[in-house]
């Protein structure tokens, strides 16, 4: 990762002083975000305020014991104690450790540019003070924009040691830019917490998937690295290094070395690597592989604050279910922006939903908010009701617009001063009230038209075998079939063929041995998280579906609306549409094809929360058949699917149901089985 570090200045805003950082692309820094003023420079100087290379170096951190730490100059303070040592000590190992952590990867970045604004109240001496040894984080009335866009208004930031959030909100309105913030320490955050903003592929290298992450526990390899030269040294018959020596086999005993290398694999292999992957160097894994060395990484070190930005869209199923097992043992503070509701239920213990520019707390998980969230909104669309009524009546009454808003806002004040606590009104400023606005609806409806009935055999495989040139066969003698009625979701570890099964059906890839069988009138529509890329670059979705479907301007738009994809980009050139805008146009023309049956694979990686509860009520309403490859428990249990296993070269059902499949799963890698979702379960009641 890298920091952009500009000039600070204090503005007078609104009476109160603030602390604006204006975040300037000058150079390239790597910080060590622990917050203790350490870093390791790299590239073109900047301004005045940047530290130097003398405060910042990390290239001589001392390999000896801690009796032998250099003790500060009479120039630059008084002599350290045996406390201040130990701490400077880890602190060096730390800033070490960070760096190894940070090396760029291919795909990912976390540099803030001069894009961004940022600014927060300004601390008391007290409160810094205080900074030094606090466990939480609490940032108060901070605001970010983007380009003159304010992204959060006078926003408050609360993280408590030791608790899982879940960071929830629409698409597009700062949720990975509060990541991005937060672990560049762009607000005041307590130094004594180090921060993982977990985003970055890991180096492509010689160095094996279990080395790398090894190598992140900079204190293990260099106490291995010293006991290996004191060995050496000792059998020369070299007899003055023996004490050290004893001291570094205490200091590997004490940080548990030998248990290092199990803990490392038994992650990895919770994320889908097997032994040889595991031994086989980074350079030879794709990027998505890699991001799950830097996952790996990420849950090996532990650090106090680790920050997930959709870390389940890399993972399939299994790994997801893995993931989500081991998170909810996870003993240190979360922070995660995840579109999968299963696993924000599994793994948080409180939401922050981003809404109008501020955070908005929510104990419990995230089937729980939407129940309190839905509360607040009839309450909220109440108050604004009542206050439209109280308008309407003094209008009526003789006052004018201006003097009837001006009441209301006086009475809005008066009812929000009630409400404060003393301890509110004595460190609040009390800003201008405004009247309520109505609660906007986010409401996304997505609908597959009916398909005819046809005769069996709709779709299926008889006695086909097939392999990649040069490979051992993924498939073997194997049949299957489904009707107009079929609910099928196909599990399984990656890298066993499902999707290679899923292009056998649609006949994109042709078997060495068996058949194809589908109805001669079957319409196929298949979806998945790439459908977005064969888009014309240069059309609009509007224009794009007029010419596929020789359809009416507004029928273009209406269809593109009901999919979710917002107005405005309904003439935005597809080259500059995002991910998920993508994916709702390429749903908009599979829904226009009136498809028999829908193929989804990995349908989720694109849409939000909203959107997904949408394709999954889509679907119970469809009369097709539908097969699903997904990493979503909650879709593949909302959609009532059976569980198709792909193993041993063919494709069976599963007897049991999902929670069976989730069982055997952590069983056969050793896991402790934790509480399953809440959410999952109320699914199926």
């Amino acid at each position: 990762m890298s920091k952009k570090r500009g000039n600070k200045k204090g503005t007078n805003f609104d009476g109160d002083f603030e602390e604006t950082a204006s975040i300037e692309n000058d150079q390239e820094v790597i910080t060590s975000k622990n917050g203790k003023g350490k870093a390791t420079k790299k590239g073109k100087k900047g301004n005045e305020d940047n530290w130097s290379d003398e405060e910042t170096s990390n290239k001589n951190i001392p390999e000896a014991p801690e009796n032998n730490l250099t003790t500060p100059s009479a120039e630059t303070g008084p002599k350290m104690t045996h406390k201040e040592k130990k701490k400077m000590k880890k602190q060096q190992e730390y800033e070490k450790q960070m760096e190894t952590m940070l090396k760029k990867g291919g795909q990912g970045h976390s540099e803030l540019d001069s894009n961004f604004t940022v600014s927060q109240m300004q601390k008391t001496a007290g409160q810094i003070a205080a900074l030094e040894n606090a466990v939480d984080i609490k940032i108060e009335n901070f605001s970010i924009s983007a380009k003159g866009n304010d992204l959060f208004v006078n926003a408050n930031l609360l993280i408590a040691q030791g608790r899982h959030y879940g960071l929830v909100g629409p698409n597009g309105h700062g949720k990975t830019t509060l990541l991005r913030h937060i672990a560049e320490r762009a607000f005041d955050i307590p130094p004594n917490i180090d921060i993982l903003y977990c985003e970055q592929e890991v180096v492509a290298d010689d160095n094996s998937a279990v080395e790398t992450v090894l190598a992140a526990d900079v204190k293990r390899t260099e106490l291995l690295k010293e006991c290996k030269e004191l060995e050496e040294a000792s059998n020369a018959g070299d007899l003055e290094i023996q004490d050290r020596l004893n001291e570094v086999y205490v200091e590997l005993k004490a940080i548990g070395a030998d248990s290092a290398e199990p803990r490392a694999r038994r992650i990895l292999a919770g994320l889908g690597f097997d032994k040889e992957m595991q031994d086989r160097a980074t350079k030879n894994f794709s990027g998505g592989w890699r991001m799950r060395v830097s996952l790996a990484r990420a849950l090996y070190i532990e650090p106090t604050l680790l920050l997930l930005d959709e870390p389940t869209n890399h993972l399939d199923l299994n790994a997801v279910i893995w993931l989500d097992n081991y998170l909810q043992a996870w003993k240190k503070t979360l922070l995660i922006v995840s579109h999968d509701q299963s696993f924000l239920d599994n793994v948080c213990n409180e939401i922050i939903h981003l809404d109008t520019k501020k955070l908005y707390y929510y104990k419990g998980n995230y089937s729980m908010f939407k129940k309190m969230h839905l509360q607040k909104r009839k309450e909220m669309i109440k108050e604004y009701e009542k206050q439209e009524k109280r308008l309407k009546e003094l209008k009526s009454s003789g006052s004018s617009k201006k003097q009837a808003e001006k009441k209301q806002k006086e009475a809005l004040t008066r009812k929000q001063e009630k409400n404060r606590s003393k301890i509110q009104k004595q460190e609040e400023e009390v800003t201008a009230t405004e009247l309520l606005q109505r609660p906007k609806d986010y409401i996304v409806k997505f609908r597959f038209p009916e398909p005819p009935p046809l005769q069996p055999p709709v779709l299926g495989l008889h006695n086909v075998t097939f392999a990649y040139p040069g490979q051992k066969p993924l498939f073997v003698d194997t049949d299957f079939g489904i009707d107009m009625n079929s609910r099928v979701a196909i599990v399984g570890p990656n890298g066993v063929g499902k999707s290679t099964f899923l292009k056998l059906l649609t006949g994109d890839l042709e078997p060495q041995k068996g058949e194809n069988r589908k109805n001669h009138r079957l319409r196929i529509g298949r979806f998945d998280q790439h459908s977005g890329e064969h888009l014309t670059a240069e059309e609009t979705p509007s224009e794009y579906l007029m010419r596929l479907f020789d359809l009416p301007y507004e029928k273009a738009r209406k269809q593109l609306g009901t999919f979710g994809l917002a107005s405005h980009a309904h003439t935005i050139k597809m080259k500059d549409l995002s991910g998920g805008q993508k994916a709702r146009v390429a749903l908009a023309e599979l829904c226009l094809n009136a498809p028999d049956v829908l193929i989804l694979d990995e349908p989720t990686n694109n849409l939000d929360i909203e959107s997904i509860d949408a394709l999954a009520e889509a679907i119970n309403e469809y009369t097709g058949g539908v097969i699903i490859v997904s990493h979503d428990e909650r879709l593949i249990r909302e959609t009532s699917c059976a569980l198709y296993i792909i193993e041993d070269q063919t494709i069976n059902e599963l007897d049991g149901d999902f929670d069976d499949y989730r069982k055997e799963l952590l069983e056969s890698l050793g896991e402790v089985i934790n509480s399953p979702s809440i959410a999952a379960n109320a699914a199926v009641a």
